[in-house]
């Protein structure tokens, strides 16, 4: 049974398209808000994303860029905005299809089925599987955290990270080696409008130091360059 994640405000269209498509033998499940759809993505099974641009925390173009720092996941952009150049922005950032409202549900299933078709003959890229950090190694794909050949079987247990570590962490590990600019992280973690709250990257990139490097204080891997922004080194 394939995974449906729709992600909408719209109540009643998330409850009708709920009814729709698991009559057609779908796994349904609902979210109204980008740092939902992010964190369920993140931890569930997801085989299909269709989303809303116009969400209530943050723009859909974000989710996109979000999604595509780390999963191939086909999304299918169901959106009220029909100018060509909405369309346009929202493919070049990774969208698979898109959809204008109003829409035939024969067509937006269409689409769908697709989509489903498609993800089931293209092969992820060649990318390292896990990132090493202090005696960690972080599996994007999978979400996982465990320790490195050289530590395992020591202690303590692998640390438990937040959505929002998670997607801090997805940001710098997509660019490894590279300096991410704090204007871009905080866009790519929490949205439009937080480009100047640049006192959450130094309260979130404490905080993963802390859960992962060896020595936080004087960390190795999670680098801050001052006035500019962070990286990830390998």
């Amino acid at each position: 049974m394939p995974h449906l994640l729709i992600v909408d405000d719209d109540a009643q269209l998330l409850r009708a398209l709920s009814i729709t498509l698991r009559a057609f033998n779908y796994g349904v499940f609902t979210v109204g808000t980008g740092v939902d759809a992010l964190s369920h993505t993140a931890y569930n099974k997801v085989d299909l994303v269709i989303l809303d641009l116009g969400l209530p925390d943050m723009d859909g173009t974000v989710v996109i860029r979000g999604l595509r720092g780390w999963t191939t996941v086909p999304i299918l952009v169901l959106s009220g905005r029909d100018d060509p150049a909405a369309r346009t922005q929202a493919l070049d950032l990774g969208a698979d299809d898109y959809v204008t409202k109003p829409f035939s549900m024969d067509e937006l299933h269409a689409r769908i089925r697709a989509a489903l078709r498609r993800s089931t003959t293209v092969s992820e890229p060649t990318r390292p599987v896990a990132h090493e950090i202090g005696d960690w190694l972080i599996d994007l794909d999978a979400h996982t955290i465990t320790r490195t050949p050289a530590s395992a079987g020591t202690t303590p247990a692998a640390p438990h990270l937040t959505p929002t570590e998670w997607r801090v962490l997805q940001v710098l590990l997509a660019n490894p080696g590279s300096l991410v600019g704090s204007q871009h992280l905080l866009t790519q973690v929490w949205g439009d409008g937080h480009e100047h709250a640049t006192n959450y990257l130094r309260v979130y990139l404490w905080q993963l130091r802390a859960k992962l490097e060896r020595d936080p204080s004087h960390p190795r891997h999670l680098i801050t360059d001052p006035g500019m922004g962070y990286r990830y080194q390998p």
